[in-house]
């Protein structure tokens, strides 16, 4: 638990903080999550909710200066980033932040929960790490059907706070911008369509020295649409993150040997959890286990994607197809000193 030792919330207060929101074709929840943000500013006045807007048409700039018109001058924030990719709006959000001591990244379809930001800032004002993550809880717009349930796939990681944890997710990422200038640490281009920028970006941060601490009392409620819900998204995002996984590895090492002991340890890898899940849904079927089918089913192509991404090929999850993005690619890893 953060040892607040009663101290005022302003004593732990930085200075700027930089909260920012990426976007791309999706204004019309934009206005509740910054709404949300901004409440949860309130009691920080030089906090300010930057948005970052990835689609080249620039459809959110009128709806989020509507929104600045309405606060305190520079409460809100606006930024266009026309290339296409989740790094490149990460990257920009880093740009926009540069003069701010903390940056802290959130989905734009989430709402932080009461006390949120001050959590954040107690931990990072007692420990001074270069990063610190948060929970993600999921709300649904719908019941979920049984597979999912008993899949369990939406829920998340939890853990004591003060943590050290290796690599986090940016849907809930506060970021120390004095330490991330001396590690040298952005973003990875190359992940920009296919998602892992964050894995790659937070286990770089990691290992060149510095510490991602965990704040379990910042919890951020993920609003989960309907279109989410399905058996469908589910293994599609399981055989991004397989893909994922060796392709993050091989950019984290500086030579010929080491990426392709990457690649065998994936093939292996993946092989292995394509005949495990092939297992546990056979029993699930035997002795009749929902969960256990849907879980099967998860790890089975998860280790697929593991397999593909050892191989060579990029899986673009995020393809924009309006933008000419390929769906499936071959892959050439970055070197680990790049970012």
């Amino acid at each position: 638990m953060i040892n607040s030792n009663h101290r005022a919330e302003s004593e732990s207060f930085p200075g700027r903080v930089v909260i920012a929101v990426l976007t791309y074709r999706r204004t019309d929840g934009l206005a509740r999550t910054v709404g949300a943000l901004l409440e949860a500013c309130r009691d920080h006045p030089d906090a300010s909710v930057l948005v970052i807007d990835n689609n080249p048409g620039a459809d959110a700039r009128s709806a989020v200066r509507a929104m600045a018109v309405r606060e305190i001058p520079g409460r809100v924030l606006y930024a266009h980033e026309p290339r296409p990719g989740i790094a490149a709006a990460r990257n920009r959000a880093i740009i926009e932040a540069a003069e701010a001591p903390l940056l802290v990244f959130v989905d734009d379809d989430e709402r932080p929960t009461p006390g949120w930001l001050g959590n954040l800032l107690r931990l990072h004002a007692e420990r001074r790490p270069a990063a610190i993550a948060g929970p993600v809880v999921s709300e649904f717009a719908r019941q979920p059907e049984p597979w999912i349930v008993g899949g369990r796939f939406f829920n998340r990681r939890r853990m004591p706070t003060g943590t050290a944890i290796d690599c986090a997710a940016t849907n809930n990422l506060l970021i120390d911008m004095t330490q991330l200038r001396a590690l040298g640490v952005a973003f990875a281009d190359e992940f920009g369509l296919t998602g892992g920028s964050d894995t790659l970006f937070t286990r770089q941060i990691v290992r060149r020295g510095g510490t991602i601490l965990w704040c379990d009392e910042a919890v951020v409620i993920d609003q989960v649409p309907a279109g989410r819900l399905t058996r469908h998204w589910v293994l599609q995002k399981a055989f991004r993150q397989g893909n994922i996984s060796p392709r993050v590895g091989m950019a984290l090492v500086d030579t010929a040997l080491g990426r392709v002991r990457v690649r065998l340890l994936a093939v292996a890898g993946g092989a292995a959890r394509m005949a495990a899940g092939a297992a546990a849904i056979l029993l699930g079927a035997v002795a009749p286990n929902i969960g256990r089918r849907a879980r099967g089913t998860r790890r089975a192509v998860r280790g697929a994607g593991m397999l593909l991404g050892a191989c060579g090929y990029a899986y673009v999850e995020y393809s924009r197809k309006r933008d000419a993005a390929p769906r499936l690619g071959s892959y050439q890893p970055a070197k680990a000193g790049g970012s």
